[in-house]
C-alpha cells in the first residue's frame, strides 16, 4: 500500500490566519490614523513658526509698519491633539509681546500679525486662528 503525502493547510489553519490578521489590521488603522494626524499638526505648527520667523525678518529691516502673513492648517481635527506642539518661535519680553487667540480649525487658518512698537517701546506678534 502506498502512503499519501498531505501537504498544505487545513481551512481551519487558513481561518485562524486571517482571523489575527484582521484583528491585526483593527488595531492598527486607528493607531496609523493617530499618528498621520499628528504629522499634519507638527507640519502646521513648523509652517506657522516659518511665517513667523519671514515676518520678524522683515519686521527688523522694516519696522515702520504693520505686518501680516496668513497660513492654511492642514489638521484634520479642531483644536491641537498634540499637547507638545509650541507654535511662538519668540518671546514675550521687553522688546515683543506675543498674544496667540483662538484655537486651531480643521482646514482654518492661522494670521499672524506684527504691530510695531508703540509709545511704549514693545512691539506685538498676534496669532490668531480661525
Amino acid at each position: 500500500m502506498k502512503k499519501m503525502n498531505k501537504k498544505g493547510f487545513t481551512l481551519a489553519e487558513l481561518l485562524i490566519v486571517v482571523a489575527i490578521i484582521a484583528v491585526l489590521v483593527a488595531i492598527a488603522i486607528p493607531i496609523f490614523t493617530s499618528q498621520l494626524e499628528k504629522s499634519r499638526e507638527a507640519t502646521d505648527a513648523s509652517n506657522i513658526r516659518a511665517a513667523y520667523a519671514e515676518l520678524m525678518a522683515d519686521a527688523l529691516l522694516n519696522d515702520k509698519s504693520t505686518l501680516t502673513r496668513e497660513v492654511k492648517l492642514g489638521q484634520g481635527r479642531d483644536s491641537w491633539q498634540k499637547s507638545d506642539i509650541s507654535i511662538a518661535g519668540g518671546y514675550s519680553g521687553k522688546d515683543v509681546s506675543t498674544t496667540i487667540s483662538g484655537t486651531p480649525k480643521a482646514n482654518g487658518k492661522c494670521t499672524i500679525t506684527y504691530t510695531p512698537a508703540n509709545a511704549t517701546g514693545t512691539a506685538t506678534v498676534t496669532f490668531k486662528f480661525e
